[in-house]
């Protein structure tokens, strides 16, 4: 068994990387998160405040000598960071490599490409109703710099920021309004991944009668239509293979002293999906 001594003190004011949203308590979590989360980092991340946390909670302060100097400078944002890294010591040389890496491929993109980065995060996390307020605001940042004749990352940068926020719209449930991004991001950008996401949307939007009427109105999406009814029957045998379908099946395969353990299960599964929305819209 390896034991490792930890680098300062636990704190108990936590230090909250805002970019992330995610709080830490002592060095070791600070390295964890810089590590894991290194291709959202930014420029950000450079502040007195972490240099202050540094010093004053956990108490390493030739740690935050060293980095205040990086801050007011405006130094190198790998640097900052593998300077924490490698004085907590939590990682070998190989790891440290990646970080480097990560962090120099991550400086050669726009702000607004790391910002979509930090805001896909959210998406990853389910935090679908914070995503959506962010792309709108990347969006609207995004008209702003367009009015005024700003340079722009590729138009396929701004197609992936709808399509995105069409996939939290899904998350949400909100079909209509998915189903509005992911055409507007496929006019964008003629993507198949776009009009796939777009078709798919509309299907869960309609009823299977209004869903036909709409195929049968657009010809020109016959092919990726009935591509779609093939993903939706496998989707379907795939639901019936999983061990929530079999313990929810149909009543009349009941036996009446299986109903109170069904209704316990039942009211389990539900909570779970209340639990995991209720997770979803809030921040």
């Amino acid at each position: 068994m390896r034991a490792s001594l930890c680098v300062g003190e636990y704190c108990e004011n936590a230090y909250t990387v805002e970019e992330l949203g995610i709080s830490v308590c002592c060095m070791e979590e600070l390295c964890y998160c810089l590590k894991e989360n290194a291709f959202l980092l930014d420029l950000s991340i450079m502040n007195d405040k972490l240099a202050d946390w540094i010093g004053e909670e956990c108490k390493v302060r030739e740690l935050a000598k060293q980095l205040y100097p990086m801050i007011h400078k405006q130094g190198s944002l790998s640097v900052f960071v593998l300077t924490i890294l490698q004085y907590v010591g939590m990682y070998g040389e190989e790891d440290l490599k990646q970080v480097e890496q990560v962090l120099k491929q991550g400086a050669g993109l726009s702000n607004l490409e790391k910002r979509k980065s930090q805001i896909d995060y959210m998406v990853e996390k389910r935090k679908y109703a914070a995503a959506i307020r962010g792309y709108d605001m990347l969006l609207e940042t995004w008209s702003t710099l367009e009015a005024e004749g700003r340079e722009l990352p590729a138009g396929k940068v701004r197609a992936s920021i709808l399509h995105n926020k069409g996939v939290a719209l899904t998350g949400l449930m909100l079909y209509d309004k998915a189903a509005e991004q992911f055409r507007e991001a496929w006019q964008s950008d003629p993507d198949r991944v776009h009009l796939d996401a777009y078709l798919a949307a509309k299907r869960m939007e309609l009823p299977e009668d209004a869903y036909v009427a709409f195929a049968a109105q657009n010809p020109e999406f016959y092919t990726e239509s009935l591509e779609l009814e093939k993903s939706m029957e496998q989707f379907g045998r795939e639901w019936e293979q999983q061990p929530e379908y079999r313990q929810l099946q149909l009543r009349s395969t009941w036996r009446a002293e299986d109903r109170q353990k069904y209704d316990a299960e039942n009211e389990r599964l539900t909570t779970a999906l209340k639990n995991s929305y209720r997770t979803s819209v809030n921040v």
